[in-house]
């Protein structure tokens, strides 16, 4: 309890430099760009676009078309893109910022929850993206709408303790960043981003269920778009997952974090 007392206390001292190093980053990533923030909404939007023409056409070929396709695509989109930014620039922070580790003393894990909660408010920003789509489709909000507000804390403390723990990886191991790309681009497959589980076999089925983001995308989705709220499943695997990540991905770090130094 004093340890995680300690922590908070030093996290709050830290809280200035935590919003320069948001606000620096932001500056860096639309730097140079005619369109600048823009991009954070046109990006998924046309992206949105694409996936519709191609998967959308796909499924209702089928028979099995999804109602308002459009907006249940992009909201599994946005989720799964905020956790793929945040745990992947998460993974790289500590490194990359090696030069000023050796100069001042910083808690080391100031970099790994300054990416993630740079990622999430990106992904706040793409939310207008999903606002326009609702509009275009005349999509009404949905009345449990305030509710959605969970599943994205939740799938915050999730990546961030998925991505303490790459980074404590990554500063041993740099394949980490390779092989962490791959499983990305199979967990995209496997999220529901762009289809319903309830049309794969029990097998497929299964395995989806298993994967924490899909309960994330799946919770938004009921909230924003299907006006059922969160169910009490919804509510415990959300935090639960969240509380795993970040217990295992707190105790990664701090069993290494001592050891970064001599491989930076």
């Amino acid at each position: 309890m004093q340890t995680i007392k300690n922590n908070l206390q030093a996290f709050w001292r830290y809280r200035y430099l935590l919003q320069n190093l948001i606000t620096r980053d932001f500056k860096l990533k639309y730097r140079r760009s005619a369109l600048g923030v823009a991009w954070s909404v046109l990006n998924p939007l046309l992206t949105c676009l694409v996936m519709v023409a191609v998967f959308g056409s796909l499924f209702n070929s089928r028979g099995n078309g999804i109602e308002n396709f459009a907006v249940f695509l992009i909201i599994g989109q946005l989720m799964f893109n905020f956790f793929r930014e945040g745990t992947s620039m998460a993974m790289e922070s500590v490194l990359k910022n090696a030069p000023l580790l050796r100069k001042i003393y910083i808690p080391k894990y100031i970099f790994p929850v300054e990416k993630v909660c740079f990622a999430l408010v990106n992904c706040l920003f793409s939310m207008l993206a999903l606002a326009i789509v609702m509009l275009v489709t005349w999509t009404p909000i949905a009345p449990t709408f305030l509710l959605s507000v969970y599943p994205l804390a939740m799938l915050a403390v999730f990546s961030l303790g998925v991505g303490l723990l790459l980074s404590s990886w990554y500063v041993f191991f740099r394949d980490v960043m390779h092989m962490w790309e791959v499983f990305c681009t199979l967990l995209a497959y496997g999220s529901a981003i762009f289809y319903d589980p309830s049309q794969m076999t029990g097998m497929v089925q299964t395995i989806i269920r298993i994967n924490p983001l899909y309960w994330y995308i799946t919770s938004l989705r009921s909230c924003l778009l299907w006006g059922d709220g969160l169910t009490p499943n919804m509510l415990l695997i959300d935090f639960l997952c969240a509380a795993i990540s970040l217990l295992v991905g707190l105790w990664a770090f701090r069993k290494n974090q001592d050891k970064f130094v001599l491989y930076m």
